[in-house]
């Protein structure tokens, strides 16, 4: 039996793979019909949010433990969503 972490977490990562595989579906159907522009941003959306996937994944992980009151947990988790989001902005400023 799922726990209701696990069922939202698994809901996290279906969500946000089928999100971006539909991204890159169409940006490669629109390349191969000729629609540079648009093809491009579908493929940047999609690599974005294939990327943005497992931050969604530990930030829903946070507030689970949060709500579940294990309060260790919430804070090596939310330990790691930090850190996450400061490499991907040192990334950005680079």
């Amino acid at each position: 039996m799922m726990t209701r972490l696990e069922r939202s977490v698994a809901f996290v990562l279906r969500g946000g793979v089928a999100l971006s595989t539909a991204c890159f579906a169409a940006g490669v159907v629109l390349a191969l019909a000729g629609s540079g522009s648009l093809a491009d941003r579908l493929l940047q959306v999609g690599i974005v949010r294939l990327l943005a996937t497992p931050v969604a994944r530990v930030l829903v992980s946070v507030i689970e433990y949060a709500q579940e009151r294990d309060w260790l947990f919430t804070a090596l988790t939310l330990i790691v969503l930090v850190e996450l989001m400061a490499g991907a902005l040192v990334s950005l400023f680079r």
